[in-house]
């Protein structure tokens, strides 16, 4: 196994092991949000899947490109999808029978 190898392995657990901690000291009803505001961040990776792009040379390099960047676009509009739902629950919704201005000019 080589140095490089080894480093990049460590850094993954120990961010697994790091993002389960968060995870699991933040309150269920928070998750949710946390989580689609989280996807629509990792607009980074659309970044990532360009780069290997600019240094493709060969077909398997642009097809994991191409692969990574419409993953990517699908993570980050389904963050976006999700927060947008999640604050419209928040909305007022307008009470049954207060249609203000309606009916009223004869």
């Amino acid at each position: 196994m080589s140095e490089e190898l080894f480093t990049n392995l460590a850094i993954f657990v120990l961010s697994l092991l790091v993002g389960f901690e968060v995870m699991s000291k933040i309150p269920a009803t928070l998750q949710t949000p946390m989580m689609s505001g989280a996807n629509a961040i990792h607009g980074v990776v659309i970044v990532g899947a360009f780069v290997i792009a600019a240094e493709a040379n060969s077909t398997l390099f642009y097809i994991l490109a191409f692969f990574g960047a419409f993953f990517a676009a699908v993570n980050v509009a389904g963050g976006y999808t999700v927060t947008d739902r999640m604050l419209g629950m928040f909305d007022r919704k307008p009470k049954p029978g207060n249609n203000a201005g309606e009916g009223d000019q004869k």
